[in-house]
């Protein structure tokens, strides 16, 4: 495969509503195709909605606080398991619309080791619906560790789809140079960075990420107003009488292998960004640099991921 078509979605899910969640991604994604779009992405845990109360809310962090164990206990029984319905949903989706969807999510463990944790997680499916991939965010940042838990390295791979060998890191792992690597390492085609919202520091990361890794980006957030935060918590203080305040604003972009932007970055406004790669590209910029070949100096350097 020589060119492809890719499209970041930047849309507000139902916040806290799995199911309404589904539909409208099913609805986005369908848009998207209709579009020409063979591989469609969405924002960080975008099934159901990036947790804006972390900082926008008070008390959030307050020991044994009933409104955010009520709040937590919500989150949880609208996560995903993996596989559940809800996957069997997004296979679907997938291959009703001949495409490779890239979503994020709160992924919920049901069985096994770790059973009742949440984790913040990027699932790849190909276009014939098959979950080509899974990948844990290796490091909550900040209040993010209230509610999830670590990744691991199973994850550092690609999905290997109809559009590519496609890959995904989540928000400020695009700051971990050694994640950086291993993703490099696994030869993608398109990487997708996944964040609340692709803010100027965020945009720099991915079209640094695309020059490095040569590979093309897609970076893309999501939209959240404060009216969007959970009824159970109080928004503080500076946010309050403004229920259509943008809390997330999108800023999404999709970026080619020498760094430079094919579309976006756009800001406050619902859009599916789409744009035509050629694969091509990623060979011809290898020439000057190419951190997993001639400039990767094994006689000098080690690397190993534990898996």
């Amino acid at each position: 495969m020589a060119k492809v078509r890719v499209a970041a979605v930047q849309a507000a899910p139902a916040y806290f509503d799995l199911g309404q969640s589904l539909e409208r991604a099913a609805d986005l994604t369908a848009e998207a195709a209709r579009r020409g779009a063979r591989l469609v992405a969405f924002g960080e845990t975008w099934l159901p909605g990036y947790p804006m109360w972390l900082d926008a809310c008070r008390d959030v962090a307050v020991w044994d606080h009933p409104a955010v164990k009520e709040l937590y206990a919500r989150l949880v029984a609208n996560s995903v398991a993996v596989p559940s319905p809800a996957t069997e949903a997004l296979g679907e989706i997938a291959r009703r619309n001949g495409v490779a969807l890239v979503m994020g999510i709160h992924e919920r463990v049901t069985e096994g080791a770790g059973r009742g944790t949440l984790y913040n997680s990027l699932l790849i499916f190909d276009a014939d619906g098959r979950l080509a991939h899974r990948h844990r965010k290796l490091m909550p940042t900040y209040t993010e560790r209230m509610i999830w838990g670590q990744g691991d390295g199973a994850g550092l791979g690609i999905g290997e789809t109809a559009a590519g060998r496609v890959g995904g890191l989540v928000c400020w792992e695009h700051w971990m140079p050694l994640a950086h690597q291993a993703m490099h390492l696994a030869g993608e085609d398109v990487h997708v960075a996944a964040w609340p919202w692709v803010r100027e520091m965020h945009l720099v990361a991915s079209r640094h990420y695309a020059f490095e890794g040569r590979t093309f980006v897609v970076a893309v957030g999501s939209l959240g107003r404060v009216r969007d935060l959970p009824p159970e918590l109080e928004p503080i203080e500076e946010l309050r009488g403004q229920p259509d305040r943008l809390l997330l604003r999108g800023g999404s972009a999709i970026v080619a292998p020498d760094g430079r932007l094919l579309a976006g970055p756009v800001l406050d406004e619902e859009a599916i960004l789409t744009a035509d790669l050629d694969f091509e590209e990623i060979t011809r910029e290898s020439l000057t640099l190419d951190v997993t070949g001639h400039y990767a100096r094994p006689d000098v350097f080690d690397f190993r991921v534990r898996r």
